[in-house]
Order: C-alpha cells, then sequence, then structure tokens
C-alpha cells in the first residue's frame, strides 16, 4: 500500500517578505503520516512550512505555495494507492507578486487575488479506478453540510470534518469522518496522533 498525505499550509508571497497564509500546523498530516508508516505503508508526506520534525520513514516532499504544492501532489498521486488531503491550501494568491519590498504609502492599499487551483477536486477528476481519496474540511459553521457536499462535489470517498476550533494549531482534534456511501463515524476528542491512527482504522477497515 502506498499512501500520500499532505500537511501543513500554504504560503502565497505579495512581495518578498510578505505572504497571505493560514493557521494550519500541519500536526494532523504529519500524524496521519506517521501512523501509516507504523502500519506498513510507504508514505510519501507533501507538507508546507511548518515546525515539525519529518516522521521517519517518510518520503518527505517540501513545498511553500499552493501551486507547487499541486505540482508535487499531481506528480506523485498517480502512483499512489490512497491519497489523504490533511492540508489547508490556500483557495486565493495575489494576482501580481512584486519584486521588491512593498513600501508604506498614505492611505490603505487595495491587494487584488486570484484563485489557485482545487487540488482536491483535480485529484477527484483524475482519480485511478481503487484509489482512495479523502479530504478534509475545516469549518466554523453548519460543519457536516458542508463537509457532505464537499465530499460529493469533489468526488471523494472520505472526508475529515472538524471545527477549526477543535483543531487548528491544537495538539487535540475532533473529527467526524464522512463516507461516499452514507458512513458517519465520529471519533472523540483525542491526541492528533490517536485521531489519526483511529481514521486510518476507519477508512482502510
Amino acid at each position: 500500500m502506498k499512501l500520500l498525505v499532505t500537511a501543513g499550509p500554504t504560503r502565497e508571497y505579495i512581495d518578498p517578505v510578505r505572504f497571505i497564509t493560514n493557521r494550519s500546523s500541519g500536526k494532523m498530516g504529519y500524524a496521519l503520516a506517521e501512523a501509516a508508516v507504523k502500519r506498513g505503508f510507504e508514505t510519501v508526506l507533501v507538507t508546507g512550512p511548518v515546525n515539525l520534525a519529518p516522521p521517519e520513514g517518510a518520503r518527505v516532499v517540501p513545498v511553500e505555495s499552493a501551486a507547487e504544492m499541486a505540482e508535487a501532489v499531481k506528480r506523485e498521486a498517480p502512483d499512489c494507492d490512497a491519497v489523504v488531503m490533511a492540508a489547508a491550501v490556500a483557495d486565493y494568491r495575489p494576482a501580481q507578486i512584486s519584486e521588491h519590498k512593498l513600501k508604506k504609502q498614505p492611505g490603505g492599499m487595495v491587494l487584488e487575488l486570484e484563485r489557485t487551483e482545487d487540488i482536491l477536486a483535480s485529484l477527484g477528476a483524475m482519480k485511478k479506478p481503487g484509489q482512495l481519496l479523502v479530504g478534509f474540511a475545516a469549518e466554523t459553521d453548519d460543519l457536516l453540510e458542508n463537509a457532505a457536499a464537499k465530499l460529493r462535489r469533489k468526488n471523494l470517498d472520505w472526508i475529515a470534518a472538524n471545527k477549526v476550533c477543535d483543531g487548528f494549531g491544537a495538539d487535540t482534534d475532533k473529527v467526524t469522518l464522512l463516507g461516499r456511501a452514507g458512513q458517519v463515524v465520529e471519533l472523540p476528542l483525542a491526541p492528533k496522533p490517536e485521531v489519526a491512527r483511529r481514521l486510518l482504522d476507519v477508512i482502510f477497515g
């Protein structure tokens, strides 16, 4: 079994010193990669910038931007039996990146953003027969409704839904797994390594 896991945030640069990012710590993705290695899976971890030690036994592919993550994931995914997209990839990036540090000017500044590629949707469209595709949905409201819609829209097999307040940056998480066949599995609040182990138990049986 070969498993691809993504983890962490992306950085979308405004100028050489400023970027747009999010609060993702990468802890869940790293815990999933470590749990996969312990199950005997050949594990590839595509990771955004985090302050975590690489899981021993996993092949680590570091990336920074959403575009770099998309390139790495689409390169690795075709050879994998399963893909677990735990990364918090930026939905938008600056339309223009300044080559020089932007200086303060009188008044405000308008920053134009453009969409990044929807990596999970791209994987759903290119998914090969028998390949397992798992996504994450971190929401502030309407958790299960939004997660179920994402599951259908992006052709996923499972989606792990969690409240932003339960997981982002924390050492613990509380997750509800939704399956494409209608399964609903509650994983109670627990340390992320334990949540990762239980998650893999559910999706791989």
